[in-house]
């Protein structure tokens, strides 16, 4: 009975070492999964389910499986918060996320105070590494980046045009909205109206009225893609000829469903596509045999979880706070959207913004394409 007694003891006991000593590594994906920009959601959801799978079969973050813990922010900073709590009490270590400027801004408040690592794929509002965290990482570009250059180019290629600057009112929309209303005022070309609008808005028609009246040419709006396809659908219907341009957030071929052919001619700041980029080719033709076509967001955030994941196994620990210290000290960072480095605030280096036009391809569906 004693012997039994201790090799059960003894068994739990191997058990519980051979837990601790191979445990999975969490990684969370804070992202709206559901609600109005659940099209983001799902970019940033299948990025990281693909990276994980390939690095997992590559050998994982030292050795360890990967796993990831999904977190639905829906877009709301207060349930932003929430997402990053669980992810805490959920023994999360790395996050991939979030999405909007305005969650990702909060949310990393509390990975901050628990020492998680959180890298983002999207959210390019200046704020997000400018508050000297050291856990804090950002993949894309900056709205001060991609305001700058629209605002320039309509100042060159749209001389006479008469500018509304319009947004939906968050850390994202207004704060892209303004850098772009700095650069037009910068290249002498101020807007001649300037509105906030609320996220969730269905009728604009008393906007559209007012941008009519002072006879706007040109809609510089600062959002995403749900308000902005209501927007161009609801002018062309009412009559207002007036062109918009929009950065990142408006990159989902949700915004052809959304405003229809009123679409042709929209024009949007991003980054050149990383589905032209050759280290992306294998994983691109993985995600169009599942069915999935991995636009604007989506190689981000397998990039995301390849620099975590990388920079783990160089410095050997999958502690985040050293793994942290690595992606700072170390690089560049080899990933599906190219060699990436970050510099002391966690902005990566070297991003820049090219314009891009929506209309009809060689298949006849609308799509954005690079101007040349």
């Amino acid at each position: 009975m004693k012997k039994s007694l201790l090799s059960a003891v003894a068994l739990t006991a191997l058990v519980a070492f051979s837990g601790s000593a191979w445990a999975d590594v969490l990684i969370g994906v804070g992202a709206p999964i559901t609600g109005p920009n659940a099209a983001f959601g799902a970019q940033l959801q299948k990025g990281a389910e693909q990276a994980v799978a390939d690095l997992n079969a590559a050998g994982g973050m030292n050795g360890e499986k990967i796993v990831l813990s999904i977190g639905d922010d829906q877009s709301d900073p207060k349930q932003g918060i929430s997402v990053a709590n669980k992810f805490v009490a959920d023994g999360v270590k790395f996050v991939d996320g979030h999405f909007n400027s305005g969650v990702t801004i909060p949310a990393s408040e509390v990975y901050a105070e628990n020492g998680l690592l959180m890298v983002t794929p999207a959210a390019t509002n200046p704020q997000v590494t400018e508050r000297g965290m050291t856990n804090v990482f950002r993949i894309c570009g900056r709205d001060d980046q991609q305001g700058g250059i629209a605002g320039k180019y309509i100042a060159e290629n749209f001389k006479d045009a008469k500018v509304a600057v319009i947004h939906d009112k968050t850390p994202y929309g207004q704060g892209l909205a303004d850098e772009t209303k700095k650069a037009l005022e910068a290249a002498g070309h101020p807007e001649v109206m300037y509105e906030g609008v609320n996220v969730g808005d269905k009728d604009f028609s008393a906007l559209i009225a007012k941008m009519k009246e002072a006879g706007v040419t040109l809609i510089y709006w600062g959002g995403l893609h749900t308000e902005a396809g209501l927007i161009i659908r609801q002018a062309h219907d009412q009559g207002l000829k007036a062109l918009l341009f929009s950065g990142d957030g408006i990159v989902s071929n949700e915004l052809a469903a959304i405003a229809g052919d009123a679409v042709i001619g929209t024009l949007n700041t991003f980054a050149p596509d990383p589905r032209n980029n050759p280290n992306a080719k294998e994983v691109v033709e993985k995600f169009r045999a599942s069915g999935f076509e991995p636009e604007a967001y989506t190689l981000y955030s397998y990039a995301s979880v390849q620099v975590m994941v990388e920079a783990a196994n160089k410095a050997g620990t999958n502690d985040p706070v050293k793994v942290a210290e690595t992606i700072h000290k170390d690089g560049p960072w080899k990933t599906v959207i190219g060699d990436i480095s970050f510099d002391e605030k966690g902005d990566t280096t070297g991003r820049n913004y090219v314009i891009y036009e929506w209309k009809k391809g060689d298949d006849g569906k609308i799509g954005y394409f690079e101007k040349k």
